[in-house]
């Protein structure tokens, strides 16, 4: 749902970095239920504004980065990442098999970052846990005050030497991320990837994730979206949602499942939390039951109850939705609260546009998780919502390629469309 760039509107003040939106529609899948979306976009750093980067490469050289949509493509990517930095940023390559060394020191040279980029070479076993302590310590040597600090980790996760627990390269990214440099991880092949501990390790690293399958993914990760992946404008960004039972019976979040925060953590910034960068959007949905209609969970004794008297419930607001962030060099963090208006119940119409996209990527993945409240919808339907609404946008229109894909796998394994 998040790889996709939807149109919300621009931040205007760098002090408040982000706008939130919402909208709500009725449910593809469901009559009885209302889709609502929660979108949020991050300020955009004009690049005149953009600070300093010290940068260290950390590339995973070990055998099992032989294949050509491993090493040859990471080769590429960040040599692409390389020619778009400026004379103000430096880069430092480290890497990691059997052992773990320096390849490049810290330097503004883009030549010199991918001539050394083009003589590695794969072999051996992999010590990821030694490659990630020396690539910190390099960045530590060149720290820049001012500036981005970040180990970029490009790798298929195959950790087989040294620290292999999540949890041991967990607590590892943790100590160094409160000395202020943060990790980015970038996923490389497939067979032994291992998403799960990418992912976890750059949360923890206060960094972010992609997987790179191609040339083309290079450059939507590494220049088209430089500035959110690189560049911080708010860390530990919680969201949390209150529903009025005076209007709505029960709701989901649809995804999200490793993202869930406790409810009294919300409040408390010692808590970790996701980091967005410059021009992130972030996009929510709730699939909701208004009150009085047919939901997921058996009837309850108490159901007319919904309108509680006093209290103010009935005062006109569907949910009130709360936005905590810290700006970068915060610890406390700053509040956002605004809340949704109840008549966007009356008011929901089929999805179109983005919100047709969004319900068709949400409605796809859920298929493909075999998610029981989904009725008759199928991935027929998923291509019927998005293609109309994919315009000529790349990335959109690959997803509609991959619904095809998913109709034509059910056909052949006997299932119906």
């Amino acid at each position: 749902l998040n790889y996709f760039r939807y149109d919300y509107p621009r931040p205007s003040d760098r002090s408040r970095p982000f706008s939130v939106s919402t909208d709500m529609t009725t449910t593809p899948w469901n009559p009885e239920t209302r889709l609502l979306r929660v979108g949020l976009r991050g300020y955009d750093l004009p690049r005149s504004q953009r600070p300093a980067a010290n940068l260290v490469f950390l590339v995973d050289v070990s055998g099992s980065m032989s294949s050509m949509d491993k090493l040859p493509l990471v080769q590429c990517s960040l040599a692409l990442l390389a020619d778009r930095l400026s004379p103000r940023d430096h880069v430092a390559i480290v890497v990691y098999a059997g052992a773990a060394g320096i390849v490049l020191e810290p330097t503004s040279s883009s030549d010199a970052v991918v001539e050394a980029l083009k003589n590695l070479h794969a072999g051996g076993s992999t010590a990821g846990a030694q490659g990630i302590r020396l690539a910190y310590d390099v960045a530590r040597r060149n720290f820049s005050d001012n500036g981005i600090n970040r180990v970029i980790l490009a790798t298929d996760g195959d950790f087989n030497v040294g620290l292999t627990d999540n949890q041991a390269l967990i607590n590892l990214v943790e100590r160094e991320r409160d000395s202020g440099i943060t990790l980015t991880t970038l996923g490389f092949g497939t067979g032994n990837y291992n998403e799960a501990m990418m992912e976890q390790i750059a949360d923890h690293g206060n960094g972010n994730y992609a997987y790179i399958d191609s040339p083309r993914e290079a450059q939507k990760v590494l220049d088209d979206e430089l500035a959110s992946t690189l560049f911080t404008i708010a860390h530990d960004v919680k969201i949390q949602v209150e529903f009025n039972p005076a209007y709505v019976s029960e709701y989901r979040l649809i995804g999200y499942e490793n993202r869930a925060l406790r409810e009294e953590d919300f409040d408390n910034d010692a808590v970790d939390a996701g980091e967005i960068g410059a021009g992130h959007q972030v996009t929510a949905l709730y699939e909701i039951v208004p009150a009085g209609n047919r939901g997921w969970l058996p009837g309850r004794r108490y159901a007319g109850n919904q309108r509680p008297e006093g209290g103010g419930a009935d005062n006109g607001e569907l949910a009130f939705l709360r936005l905590r962030y810290k700006l970068p060099g915060e610890q406390e963090s700053r509040l956002i609260e605004q809340p949704v208006n109840a008549g966007l119940v009356a008011a929901a119409r089929p999805p179109q546009g983005d919100s047709a996209f969004a319900a068709a990527v949400a409605g796809y993945g859920q298929l493909l998780r075999g998610d029981a409240n989904l009725g008759s919808f199928s991935f027929a339907d998923a291509r019927r919502l998005a293609e109309p609404n994919a315009g000529q946008d790349y990335w959109r229109r690959e997803f509609v390629q991959l619904t095809r894909l998913a109709e034509r796998r059910r056909f052949a394994d006997g299932g119906k469309e």
